[in-house]
């Protein structure tokens, strides 16, 4: 009987970090392919970036759509963290895959808009985690690679 070598998974995880940017792009649909405007109304979006140790971290986040552009929302997050060290995410929208990075935005009069956004559209739930959350979240627009 012949044996398949096999690969350890601690091996495999290793090596994840490297094979990622080609895994995006393999299975993720183009940034272009968002159609924001059509998932305006989706409660909730999965984000997935990369922790310093080069594992994923999936992360369900809130989404708010502002003149036709996606953005999401974090304080002092794990997952905010990540996209400070490396802006490029893969976002899952319902069993759509889109490889996207993320601009953060400071303009106090958009930054406004985009909250505003999202209390409209999450309502007591937001209002509520306004306690929890830092005076100056990071707030990221959603835009191809």
């Amino acid at each position: 009987m012949t044996r398949t070598p096999c690969v350890p998974v601690s091996r495999l995880r290793s090596l994840l970090p490297a094979a990622l940017p080609l895994l995006l792009a393999l299975g993720a649909a183009p940034a272009a392919a968002v159609d924001w405007n059509a998932v305006a109304a989706v409660d909730t979006v999965e984000v997935v970036t990369t922790d310093e140790d080069g594992a994923l971290r999936e992360t369900t986040v809130w989404l708010a759509v502002v003149d036709g552009e996606g953005y999401v929302r974090t304080s002092d997050t794990s997952w905010g963290g990540n996209l400070v060290r490396n802006p490029e995410l893969v976002l899952r929208v319902e069993d759509d895959e889109h490889a996207l990075r993320v601009e953060f935005i400071e303009d106090d009069a958009l930054r406004t808009r985009v909250e505003e956004s999202f209390n409209e559209k999450y309502g007591f739930s937001d209002s509520f985690i306004t306690f929890f959350r830092s005076d100056h979240p990071k707030i990221m627009r959603l835009v191809p690679r």
